[in-house]
């Protein structure tokens, strides 16, 4: 079995992509062709993945359908993906011991590219568990609280922090919950950054 080069399959996956807008729009190549600029044989060549058009090219062609030029590339992916279904009750269950705290978090999704590493965990503190550890680290941290009522601090701010609210922060700054007020609390934690 012969694979095409990556080049080829990008040109494909381009040509993929602006024919089903184009089409979406209920527009011809032709018409498309008159609004970009670009000849109508070299707009059929761009659909059929048969050349490599320049950034000129695909300028000109997405700013001719009004869509980010970034859209003339949806189709095109890498060779493989991951997913992560974790369903209810289920998940890695682990706990975290620290200065004398411990607490118990489900870890729901964690994934690991060149260019972004991603987690997202579902915690349970306890008022009688010992101080929470706070945290300095990069990227953005989400937090979505489920149940109970505690203290979240963020640099010099204090937030207490009820069921249904959420608070997103800059990871590079002191954070994390420093008082538990109800004898539970649950919140859900997402985290993003470059590796």
């Amino acid at each position: 079995m012969q694979t095409d080069p990556p080049g080829r399959k990008i040109d494909r996956a381009i040509g993929a992509s602006l024919k089903e807008l184009r089409q979406s729009r209920g527009q011809s190549a032709r018409w498309l062709a008159d609004q970009s600029g670009i000849s109508a044989a070299m707009v059929s060549r761009i659909e059929n993945g048969l050349v490599s058009p320049s950034i000129g090219t695909l300028a000109a062609l997405a700013e001719a359908l009004e869509v980010p030029i970034v859209s003339l590339f949806r189709e095109a992916r890498t060779d493989h993906t991951d997913y992560t279904l974790v369903r209810h009750g289920e998940g890695l269950k682990s706990t975290r011991i620290a200065d004398g705290h411990s607490h118990e978090y489900v870890n729901l999704a964690m994934h690991a590219r060149k260019d972004l590493r991603f987690q997202a965990r579902q915690v349970t503190l306890l008022r009688d568990g010992g101080q929470p550890p706070t945290y300095v680290g990069h990227g953005v941290v989400f937090v979505q609280v489920l149940e109970g009522e505690a203290i979240y601090r963020y640099g010099q701010n204090r937030f207490t922090l009820r069921a249904g609210d959420s608070i997103s922060v800059d990871a590079e700054l002191n954070h994390g919950f420093v008082e538990v007020l109800t004898p539970e609390f649950v919140f859900l934690t997402v985290q993003a950054e470059r590796p």
